[in-house]
């Protein structure tokens, strides 16, 4: 009569596990690594992709005092 779904699955688990081969994965390295924006005021470091908006944010919760220019003197997005 066939398999049904769960011999289906069960092959399919079987197939990627086989795949896989390393066990589980992680992005952990790779997203420290994009950490590549640095607050100069803190050394609190964003992601490469964070947009000024969020770096403002930043800037206004945490040292309102001192500017944007002076917490990200290199930003350049």
């Amino acid at each position: 009569m066939g398999g049904g779904n769960g011999a289906k699955a069960q092959q399919a688990r079987e197939r990627n596990a086989a795949k896989a081969g390393k066990g589980p994965s992680s992005q952990l390295k790779s997203n420290a690594a994009a950490m590549s924006i640095q607050c100069s005021v803190c050394k609190q470091a964003f992601q490469s992709t964070s947009k000024r908006p969020m770096l403002e944010q930043h800037v206004d919760s945490k040292h309102s005092k001192q500017g944007f220019a002076t917490c990200f003197p290199n930003y350049t997005g």
